[in-house]
C-alpha cells in the first residue's frame, strides 16, 4: 500500500499554485507546484484544494424518514470530510449515529435536539416533558467528543402551543452546558424578534435565507434591526439551504445589504439530495458564487468558518505536519438553472464540482 504520494498543480483560491506531499495520513509539506516530490504522482492541474468541507447542517440518521441518509453519501462521496447532523437526534436516539460513525469514512459530529425524541415525531417541542435536563446532559457526558451544540427548531408546526419555552428552555441548557445553540426559523408565530432576543455569541442561525412570513427581513428586504442587533451580540448565520428555507429574493436582498452567512450548508437528507432543490453541498455552494460571492468568500464558509464556530478551528486548516484532509474541487463553466426553495430559478454561468477528498490520508475520488 502506497503511504506517500503528491498531489500535483493544485490551486489554492488565492491563485496559489502547490503541490501538497501526503506521507502516512499527514500533510508532509506544502511545495511550490512541480517541486513536490513522491513515488506516487497524481496530476490535479486546474484544479483547486482546501481544507476538507464541513457541512454544518445535515440530517444522517438513516433510520429516520423523511430526514435522513447515509453519512458517506452526503459526505465524503460529495467532496464533504466533516458533517455535523443538526438535531435528528434527542438523548433517546442519539446511539443511533454516534456509536457506529466510526465506520464510515465521513466525520460526523451532531447538535443534539434538546427533545429526547429527536426528529422521530416533527413536533417534538410540543410536549414539554420531552425536554429532560438530566437525560440531555447524561448523554452530552456520554458522547462529550461528538456533541458540538445544541439544536431547537422553533417553527410553529414543531412547537405548537409551547410558544417561547422550548427556546428559553434551550437557553438554560446552553447556559449550563457552555454549548452554542443552532436555532431553527421558519413560519411563526413564535415571532422571529423574541426569538433573536434569546440568542447570544456563537449561537446559530439557520435557514436565516427563508422565504416565509416571519423571516428577517421586512417587506422591503430590509434587515430588520433585532437581526442587526443579533449580529452585533456575535449571532452567527447559517444557511441551512433544505427542501423550503432557501430564498433567491431573500438571499438577494440580504447581500445587498451586506448580510452574509457565516456558514453555507445543506440541510441535505435523502428526498432533497436525489430530488433536489439541495442535491449536494457544491450545488448550494454554487448559488453563492451565482448570487455574487467570491470563490475565497464561499470555500471559507464550508472550511474556517464553521470549524470556528464548532470550537474545533483545527479542522480549518491547511498545513504541513496536520492530518491529510482535503477537498479537491473545479469552477467550471456551465450554463446551469438552479432552483431555490420556492421554485423561484435563476441561471448560473459557473458551477462549483467536487472531484475528491482526502480523509485520514486516503486519497477518495
Amino acid at each position: 500500500m502506497t503511504t506517500s504520494y503528491v498531489l500535483q498543480n493544485l490551486q489554492f483560491v488565492t491563485g496559489e499554485l502547490v503541490d501538497i506531499v501526503v506521507k502516512n495520513g499527514q500533510i508532509e509539506q506544502i511545495a511550490t507546484a512541480g517541486q513536490g516530490q513522491a513515488q506516487q504522482k497524481y496530476d490535479y492541474s486546474g484544479c483547486y484544494v482546501s481544507s476538507g468541507w464541513i457541512d454544518l447542517h445535515v440530517h444522517a440518521n438513516n433510520r429516520l424518514h423523511p430526514y435522513g441518509d447515509d453519512i458517506d453519501e452526503i459526505g465524503v462521496r460529495q467532496g464533504v470530510t466533516t458533517i455535523v447532523d443538526a438535531g435528528s437526534c434527542g438523548a433517546d436516539n442519539v446511539s443511533d449515529i454516534l456509536p457506529v460513525a466510526a465506520t464510515f469514512k465521513t466525520d460526523l459530529l451532531a447538535f443534539l435536539n434538546i427533545s429526547t425524541i429527536g426528529l422521530q415525531r416533527i413536533d417534538e417541542l410540543s410536549n414539554l416533558e420531552w425536554l429532560d435536563k438530566q437525560a440531555l446532559l447524561d448523554t452530552i457526558k456520554v458522547h462529550c467528543d461528538k456533541i458540538v451544540g445544541l439544536k431547537v427548531r422553533m417553527s410553529q408546526s414543531v412547537v405548537k402551543d409551547s410558544g417561547l419555552k422550548p427556546l428559553e428552555t434551550a437557553r438554560q441548557f446552553a447556559d449550563e452546558t457552555k454549548l452554542p445553540l443552532m436555532v431553527h426559523i421558519g413560519s411563526g408565530p413564535p415571532d422571529i424578534n423574541s426569538i433573536l432576543q434569546l440568542l447570544d455569541q456563537g449561537d446559530i442561525i439557520t435557514h436565516f435565507l427563508n422565504g416565509k412570513a416571519n423571516n428577517l427581513f421586512d417587506l422591503h428586504g430590509k434587515p430588520l434591526p433585532s437581526l442587526l442587533a443579533a449580529i452585533q451580540r456575535g449571532v452567527l448565520l447559517d444557511v441551512g439551504h433544505g427542501s423550503a428555507s432557501f430564498s433567491f429574493k431573500v438571499a438577494e436582498e440580504a447581500k445587498r445589504h451586506g448580510i452574509a452567512p457565516f456558514s453555507i450548508s445543506s440541510d441535505i437528507y435523502r428526498d432533497n439530495r436525489k430530488n433536489g432543490p439541495v442535491y449536494s453541498l457544491a450545488h448550494v455552494a454554487s448559488k453563492f458564487l451565482l448570487l455574487g460571492y467570491s470563490l475565497e468568500q464561499i470555500i471559507d464558509a464550508v472550511t474556517v468558518q464553521p470549524a470556528k464556530a464548532i470550537h474545533q478551528p483545527e479542522l480549518g486548516q491547511l498545513k504541513a505536519g496536520r492530518p491529510a484532509d482535503l477537498t479537491l474541487f473545479e469552477v467550471v463553466a456551465a450554463k446551469q438553472t438552479l432552483t431555490d426553495s420556492d421554485g423561484e430559478t435563476r441561471t448560473a454561468k459557473q458551477m462549483i464540482n467536487t472531484i475528491g477528498v482526502v480523509k485520514n490520508g486516503e486519497l477518495i475520488t
